[in-house]
């Protein structure tokens, strides 16, 4: 069975399994990021529009939730450019919460979060993640090169706004780009913004796909970890192929040297022990339900594995 608007479920260190809804066209956006693994925009547009009918998606919607193909954690709205510049996406998150009981999500860089009726069909999500990868205008245009109507404080203003009303989680993410937003100045001016927004998480993000620009890179190790003790967010760094990795050859070890630094859900623990061509997970999922040091905490929908305390 193919789908126009759906994509998926794909796997997400951050989601779970995560099926995605896209209600733009490709590179459709107010942004062209430097670092967009999509590539440079070719539709630049700060104006929302009803692009595909609302109907239409819905309809998809159901026909893929009758069909069972695959089960899934998230629905993530984010598409391939800017899902807020979609009209509808109110009525569109209200309609996929009633048909399946599921948390749903939007990916977004927040420019329109300036505006408030954008920031009211956002409540109807239970999670939004924001990306605020700048700290003045002119890092703003080096990193994300907006549309010419958007500007620095208004974008920022914005994310503080919504950031105080919204009734579900807030995940901001960072994108750290060697040289132009991995040292110290730059962290410390970035995380006096984040100070202003009221947030769940932050992840700091790194160009790890082939990004819009080919000079754009990844920081230094040491970097990356400046970055983590200045803004205090969980790095995604440094996994082979978007997966869990460790040199460590016992299985069950391997995890717990992961979890002391990076929590995991049980999809991507399963991941992991594929990919490791582990023969007894169910006994290794026990032996974690059994120490007394690794705590399981339900989140979204999700079994989450962290360590409490240190092993000895």
């Amino acid at each position: 069975m193919s789908f126009r608007y759906l994509y998926g479920p794909v796997p997400s260190r951050r989601l779970g399994r995560s099926l995605g809804v896209s209600p733009i066209p490709p590179k459709t956006c107010n942004f062209s990021c430097v670092y967009c693994q999509l590539g440079r925009t070719t539709n630049m547009t700060n104006q929302r529009q009803e692009f595909f009918n609302l109907q239409d998606i819905l309809e998809e919607f159901k026909a893929y939730i009758k069909s069972g193909v695959s089960q899934f954690d998230f629905v993530t709205i984010v598409g391939e450019g800017e899902p807020l510049l979609y009209s509808r996406i109110g009525e569109l998150i209200k309609s996929i919460k009633a048909y399946v009981d599921k948390p749903v999500a939007v990916i977004t860089n927040g420019a329109l979060l300036c505006e408030e009726k954008v920031r009211e069909e956002l409540n109807e999500s239970d999670l939004v993640m924001p990306t605020l990868d700048a700290y003045d205008q002119i890092t703003f245009k080096k990193i994300n090169r907006p549309h010419k109507s958007i500007s620095f404080d208004s974008y920022v203003d914005g994310l503080i706004s919504f950031s105080k009303n919204f009734k579900g989680k807030i995940w901001m993410e960072f994108m750290m780009i060697k040289g132009l937003n991995d040292d110290e100045e730059s962290l410390r001016k970035i995380k006096e913004i984040f100070n202003r927004i009221s947030y769940d998480r932050l992840y700091i993000n790194l160009p790890m796909r082939p990004p819009a620009e080919d000079w754009v890179t990844v920081p230094e190790k040491e970097k990356i970890e400046l970055a983590q003790n200045i803004l205090g967010g969980i790095s995604l760094d440094f996994l082979e192929e978007e997966d869990f990795y460790s040199s460590i050859e016992d299985d069950l070890e391997a995890i717990l040297s992961i979890i002391k630094r990076h929590p995991m859900n049980q999809h991507e623990i399963e991941s992991f022990l594929d990919q490791r061509k582990c023969e007894n997970k169910n006994e290794i999922f026990e032996k974690l339900e059994k120490d007394e040091n690794v705590e399981k905490v339900q989140y979204f929908g999700l079994n989450v594995y962290r360590l409490t305390s240190v092993r000895r």
